[in-house]
């Protein structure tokens, strides 16, 4: 009988083997290192968009398994006793808790298509209308760019003329091209002259703004080109799930009593 038992044992634990040894990645001087532990590095990477082929996680199986020598002569060595390595942990455990706080309070309250279609049409209403293809000579006196007009009407190139006088370094090198843009993107007062000028017509007089004194030309007019909702959804969503808990964060912050 004691026989018959001692077989159906070894059989059982023969059986087991392979099902046991598929738990673990290893056995690191006697110790078994857990699966488990490989799928959570691999649920982390992936988590961040990135994604796991076989290469990626022979190296997360390898970086388990060197953690876990480590661990087993950080423990030898006792190093967990230390008042450094105690804050340390006291750190990461604080880091760990915020983390999952904030990925609970994302997940139960997700931004929705309705939210992002409300924000995208305030986008929408706030840049509609004309876009301008202008270019502009930027100069410091009132003198020089009455200079540059009176110049360019006899029959100076314009873009030869920005690209020699102007001092805005962005657009002078291209003679002056500002490309397109709405006219919300200049200062009140270039943007005034500018949308008073029809399509290859330039200031007939300096405009005066706080950079200094412009010549100002307009190449283009359209219709403002805006994307569309599905163009900027992924970029709208990633910005406004920021936004709100960024908002819960000074929520909180506005709502705890701190003496």
């Amino acid at each position: 009988m004691k026989h018959t038992l001692s077989a159906l044992t070894a059989a059982v634990l023969i059986a087991s083997a392979p099902w046991a040894a598929a738990q673990n990645v290893a056995v690191v001087n006697g110790k078994p290192v857990p699966t488990s532990r490989v799928e959570a590095l691999v649920k982390q990477i992936e988590a961040a968009g990135r994604p796991v082929d076989d290469a990626t996680r022979a190296q997360i199986k390898e970086e388990v398994v060197l953690r876990e020598i480590f661990m087993q002569e950080a423990q030898k060595r006792n190093v967990a006793s230390t008042p450094e390595f105690k804050s340390q942990m006291e750190l990461a455990r604080q880091t760990i808790m915020i983390r999952a706080l904030f990925a609970d309070y994302q997940a139960k309250n997700p931004v929705t298509d309705a939210d992002m279609k409300a924000e995208y049409d305030k986008f929408v209403a706030a840049n509609a209308g004309k876009e301008y293809k202008a270019r502009h000579i930027l100069v410091e006196k009132e003198d020089e760019a009455k200079a540059i007009i009176a110049n360019i009407k006899k029959g100076a190139k314009f873009e030869d003329v920005a690209k020699k006088e102007s001092k805005d370094p962005g657009s002078g090198a291209n003679g002056g091209d500002l490309d397109w843009a709405p006219a919300a993107n200049y200062v009140p007062e270039f943007s005034e002259a500018m949308m008073k000028l029809q399509k290859g017509q330039m200031t007939d007089a300096p405009v005066k703004s706080q950079f200094g004194w412009h010549v100002i030309r307009v190449d283009d007019v359209r219709d403002a080109q805006l994307p569309s909702f599905e163009e900027v959804k992924p970029q709208l969503k990633q910005q406004m799930t920021q936004q709100k808990l960024q908002q819960y964060q000074q929520d909180l912050r506005a709502k705890a009593k701190i003496q």
